[in-house]
C-alpha cells in the first residue's frame, strides 16, 4: 500500500479519536502525539518532512518549524471539532504559522465585487440534475499547483476560462497561469490600490477583464508556470490559445450557483480557506467559519452523500478544484458543505464565456 495513504490514515484516525474524545483538559491528540511521548511528536514530524520534501537551512529553523508543526496539531484537533464531518491533520503547510500561510499561499486583493460588475441572467432551475461533476465531462485539466506564490486567483480564472473553452470549441487546453502573474495589472475600480499583482495576489473578475483587453490566454506549454514574479511580461498575442468574450457575476442564490454551472462550465470561486490548511479528505461543514474571502479556487460540480461520521445523513456539497497539487485534500480536491454560504463560498461567483475559436 502508498506510505503517503498509510501515513494519512493513521493520523486520521488519531484525529478522529481526539475529535470524539469527551476529556476536557488536555488536549488528547496532543497528549498521544506530543505530551509525555515526544519522540511520537518527532516522528510526526519526519514522516512530514519525508512526504512532503522539506528540508531547513539550519538547526535553529529546523527547531522553529518543529515548534510550529507541533501548533498546527493542536490548530488540526480545534478544527476537527468545529468540522466533524472532514478530516484534519498534517498537510503540506503543517510547518507554517497562519499569517505565513495566508502570506505565501493565499492570494486574493480587492475583494469586493466591482460596482458595475454585470449580472449573470436568471437560469430556470427546475430539472437541475441531482449531481454533476464537470470532471465527468471533459471541462477540467489536472489539478495544477501554485507553489509558495499567491497566484490562487490566477489559476480561478484560467480553470473557469478552460472549462469556458471546452464548451464553446470542444478542446480542453491548459492555460497560462504565469501570463496572468507576468503580465495582468489591472486593477479594481471600486478599491484604490487593488490591482492584480502577480505573487501578491489579485481577483479573478480583474483577471478577466485584462484577457479581454489583451485578447486572450496563452497554453501553459508555451507560457509554463515558474511561481515567480518574474517582472518581464513575454506575452505572445500569435500564440493565444483562448480568449474571453463575456463574464459576469452569479447571483448568491445557490440554486442559480449550480444553474449557471450546468449550463456554463466550471465556476470562478472566492472562499475564505481557513479550514482548507488543516484539512486532509471529507466534507467540510464547519460550526463556525468566517466570510472574509482570501482565496480564488474553481468550482466544478456538486452532489451529496453520507459523510458526518457523528450523524450519517445525506447533505449536499460543493466541488472545488484546488491549486495545491493533488498531493493536498483529496487528490487536490475540496468538498464543503453546500446551503448556508459556508465560508463565503456563494458570495463571489463567476462565470465567463469563451470566443467560439479554435486553438492555435
Amino acid at each position: 500500500m502508498n506510505r503517503n495513504l498509510i501515513f494519512a490514515g493513521l493520523f486520521s484516525v488519531v484525529v478522529l479519536v481526539a475529535a470524539a474524545s469527551s476529556d476536557v483538559g488536555e488536549d488528547p491528540l496532543i497528549r498521544q502525539v506530543v505530551g509525555g511521548v515526544r519522540l511520537g511528536a518527532e516522528e510526526h514530524f519526519l514522516e512530514f518532512k519525508r512526504r512532503f520534501g522539506k528540508a531547513y537551512a539550519t538547526g535553529e529553523e529546523h527547531d522553529y518549524r518543529f515548534t510550529v508543526f507541533k501548533a498546527n496539531l493542536r490548530r488540526a484537533r480545534r478544527h476537527q471539532s468545529l468540522d466533524p464531518s472532514a478530516v484534519h491533520g498534517v498537510t503540506q503547510f503543517s510547518d507554517l504559522t497562519p499569517t505565513e500561510f495566508r502570506n505565501k499561499v493565499l492570494g486574493l486583493r480587492g475583494v469586493r465585487l466591482p460596482s458595475d460588475a454585470e449580472k449573470a441572467p436568471i437560469l430556470p432551475t427546475d430539472n437541475l440534475p441531482s449531481d454533476f461533476d464537470w470532471r465527468d465531462n471533459g471541462a477540467v485539466t489536472a489539478v495544477k499547483n501554485q507553489g509558495s506564490c499567491g497566484s490562487c486567483w490566477s489559476f480561478s480564472a484560467t480553470g473557469a476560462l478552460e472549462g469556458a473553452h471546452f464548451l464553446a470549441t470542444g478542446e480542453l487546453v491548459s492555460l497560462s497561469e504565469q501570463q496572468l502573474v507576468d503580465c495582468d495589472h489591472e486593477c479594481d475600480p471600486d478599491e484604490a490600490g487593488s490591482c492584480d499583482s502577480g505573487c501578491n495576489g489579485g481577483l479573478m473578475n480583474s483577471a478577466f477583464e485584462y484577457i479581454l483587453k489583451s485578447g486572450g490566454v496563452m497554453r501553459e506549454e508555451d507560457y509554463p508556470y515558474s511561481g515567480t514574479d518574474r517582472g518581464t511580461c513575454k506575452f505572445d498575442k500569435a500564440k493565444i490559445a483562448a480568449s474571453v468574450s463575456n463574464f459576469s457575476v452569479v447571483s448568491l442564490d445557490e440554486d442559480q450557483i449550480a444553474a449557471n454551472l450546468v449550463k456554463n462550465g466550471p465556476l470562478a470561486v472566492a472562499i475564505n480557506a481557513v479550514f482548507m490548511q488543516t484539512y486532509m479528505h471529507g466534507v467540510s461543514c464547519p460550526y463556525i467559519c468566517s466570510k472574509r474571502l482570501n482565496h480564488g479556487v474553481l468550482l466544478v460540480g456538486y452532489g451529496s452523500g453520507s459523510y458526518a461520521p457523528i450523524r450519517m445523513k445525506e447533505k449536499p456539497y460543493w466541488i472545488i478544484k484546488n491549486s495545491w497539487g493533488e498531493n493536498w485534500g483529496e487528490n487536490g480536491y475540496y468538498k464543503i458543505c453546500r446551503g448556508r454560504n459556508i465560508c463565503g463560498v456563494d458570495s463571489m461567483v463567476s462565470t465567463v464565456a469563451a470566443v467560439h475559436t479554435t486553438t492555435h
